[in-house]
């Protein structure tokens, strides 16, 4: 393969990337046009299409990156097929990368996400095995809620605020978060 094209397809996709993440932050998807980002990131519209079929599949490229990136964070979890309830992790992620994270949220896909997945094995456990998938949907809706709420206050409480207020969400559960690592693991 030739390195030298592969550096400059690399550095072409990251300045489309970086230009579309900040006309997301001031306009609508629908606002946004392809000749505006090529015409700021310095490309012309062979190079744009060469690397995304259009604007819809430059946003899933964006999202991808970022579930890609949140689920290396939760990697060993991931392997040992373990849920270690460790939101303050995601709270520290969420603060370390804003701008992503309000990108991802208004392109939508915070109705079918997978950066966050629900213990349905402990849920079962706590809840008779009745109604999960309400539990899951209101667990789901509400932490998405209050990242978003985060988001839009430029995330002036703490990583360590934010974790409190998901497990005072879960008085009584204690095994959703454990009570001494403050880190959110499972017992």
């Amino acid at each position: 393969m030739n390195t030298a094209n592969n550096k400059r397809r690399r550095a072409s996709c990251e300045r489309i990337e970086k230009v579309f993440v900040e006309l997301l932050q001031t306009k609508s998807l629908g606002e946004i046009r392809v000749s505006e980002i090529c015409k700021l990131a310095g490309i012309n519209r062979t190079t744009f299409y060469a690397n995304y079929p259009d604007l819809y599949g430059l946003a899933d490229s964006i999202r991808d990156k970022l579930e890609a990136n949140l689920a290396e964070l939760y990697q060993e979890e991931i392997a040992a097929k373990v849920n270690s309830h460790n939101y303050l992790k995601l709270f520290r992620h969420i603060r370390d990368n804003q701008v992503f994270y309000r990108t991802y949220f208004k392109l939508g896909y915070d109705n079918n996400y997978k950066i966050l997945t629900y213990d349905t094995g402990l849920a079962k456990k706590y809840f008779q095995d009745r109604f999960i998938r309400y539990h899951m949907e209101f667990f789901k809706s509400g932490l998405t809620q209050i990242i978003k709420l985060w988001l839009e206050n430029g995330c002036r409480e703490t990583p360590e605020e934010m974790f409190e207020i998901i497990k005072s969400e879960y008085q009584g559960r204690e095994a959703f978060f454990s009570a001494g690592s403050g880190e959110g693991q499972s017992v």
